[in-house]
């Protein structure tokens, strides 16, 4: 036997490293196989219903081996004949010898299959909706707490007017909550496959129920009722239309997108030393340079959601490679491709609400990099108050700058303070006094309705999605490195 044999073989690091339990559990082999075995259950009771010759005492015994798979008969079976459904059907019956004729009559693999898959989806969907709630809450407490903490705002990342620390905030909320709304349009349209046969025409239950078309149309309805669906896909081939993949995925990229959009500015933000994410007291930075505090986590963020935007491509392409009814060309790629999804964007979100509920701001460093431009920022101020005075608007526009590019020249090339309004003061062109300086130099005069706007937006916005959601709030955002 190998030594610490469990080392010595690949383990995805999306489930060592990154992602939720939770997450890793709906897309266990428990949570498949259980869900397979649900369906059947389904199937049996709503073909009973409809008048086949399936006894209570059958259903019951199908239901009370749900959980208590016999895995090693299916592998067994499946190296044999080559197929899971037939190889876990084997499996079912040996453990339920009265239901065996029973289990899965009608019905073609994507009948548990597929409607496994949208029953994960759904089920990965609300953790997913859960999180990302939670890091709506996060944020949303950040941006009133520092909703009206004049900071520079960038445009290029090259200075441009002042903003607020919570309105920057609520940049970051609104494309979450775009996201919240996605997950709810997306969920509340996901369907069921459904019972629909072998190449979706459901002519094996047609002939099950001797031609009766009302019956075979209830049982459908019957099986979505069932599982908790609202309905079924109206018509399909084998398969659902690998379409929806796409959109769930989609979602989970627009989340991916969202949260990297954040974790760059955090980035940013770390190197302007104007923010830190958390950093516990003994977290290494560096093996080299112990003085470090690297972003690690917003990097991490950044690292899952470049992945997720590019993962969420595969359905793409699987659904427009279909053919006719259906190929076999979507299976592998949909057992990583969604999975994997899933569980990166269950890890970025994770991130996302760890960060922003315990991100430190530095207000001494924001003021300081303010304070640098704001001098050229309110030159246009210093304009109309010279004009006020009498000055002419034209040279007072070329005094300024003339004066700004001096100005700036100090600063690139000595590494001077930005003087500007002393050059300003000390222009009779102006008549400017110090005084009157200061007081045009107040960061509050500059951040035009960022405060209000955050206060609106809170309110109107962020708020009621939370009030909505209020169920979900409260997870633990714990990260594992």
């Amino acid at each position: 036997m190998v030594e610490n044999a469990e080392h010595s073989i690949y383990n995805n690091p999306l489930c060592a490293r990154y992602s939720s339990r939770e997450m890793q559990g709906i897309f266990s082999d428990g949570f498949k196989f259980s869900s397979w075995r649900k369906l059947w259950v389904y199937l049996a009771e709503a073909e009973k219903e409809l008048g086949l010759r399936i006894t209570d005492a059958q259903i019951a015994e199908l239901k009370e081996h749900i959980y208590d798979i016999n895995y090693a008969a299916a592998a067994k079976k499946e190296r044999e004949v080559r197929h899971d459904v037939m190889a876990h059907v084997y499996a079912y019956g040996e453990q339920c010898p009265n239901a065996k004729g029973i289990i899965h009559l009608g019905a073609t693999s994507c009948y548990v299959g597929d409607n496994t898959d949208v029953i994960q989806m759904r089920a990965a969907l609300l953790q997913i909706k859960k999180l990302l709630v939670n890091a709506v809450g996060a944020l949303s407490k950040f941006a009133e707490k520092y909703k009206g903490l004049p900071t520079l705002a960038y445009t290029h990342f090259q200075p441009a007017q002042p903003t607020t620390v919570g309105k920057r905030a609520c940049l970051w909320l609104q494309d979450l909550l775009f996201d919240l709304q996605q997950i709810d349009r997306t969920l509340s349209d996901l369907k069921l496959l459904g019972c629909k046969g072998t190449t979706g025409t459901c002519a094996s239950f047609l002939e099950l129920f001797g031609g009766d078309h009302e019956k075979v149309k209830k049982l459908e309805t019957l099986i979505a009722e069932k599982a908790g669906f609202p309905g079924v896909y109206p018509v399909s081939g084998q398969t659902y239309s690998r379409k929806v993949d796409f959109q769930i995925l989609s979602v989970l990229s627009g989340i991916a997108q969202s949260a990297a959009k954040f974790s760059n500015d955090i980035r940013l933000l770390s190197h302007l030393k104007e923010v830190d994410e958390p950093f516990e007291a003994g977290q290494i930075g560096s093996s080299a340079m112990a003085y470090k505090r690297n972003p690690m986590r917003s990097e991490r963020i950044a690292s899952l959601a470049r992945y997720v935007t590019t993962v969420a491509l595969n359905p793409a392409f699987t659904a427009a490679g279909q053919w006719f009814e259906r190929t076999l060309d979507d299976s592998a790629n949909r057992r990583i491709s969604v999975p994997e999804a899933f569980l990166a964007t269950d890890a970025i979100l994770l991130l996302t609400a760890n960060i922003a509920g315990g991100m430190k701001i530095y207000p001494k460093m924001i003021e300081r990099h303010l304070n640098e431009e704001l001098p050229f920022i309110a030159a246009e101020t210093v304009l109309m108050r010279g004009v006020e005075k009498g000055g002419d608007r034209q040279e007072l526009h070329e005094a300024i700058r003339r004066h700004s590019v001096d100005a700036a020249r100090e600063i690139k090339e000595n590494g001077g303070d930005n003087d500007l309004f002393r050059r300003i003061v000390g222009d009779p062109l102006f008549r400017l006094t110090e005084k009157e300086a200061a007081e045009i130099l107040s960061a509050g005069n500059f951040t035009g309705r960022a405060r209000q706007q955050t206060e609106e937006f809170l309110r109107e916005y962020a708020e009621p999605a939370l009030r909505a959601n209020e169920g979900l709030l409260g997870a633990e955002a714990d990260i594992k490195v």
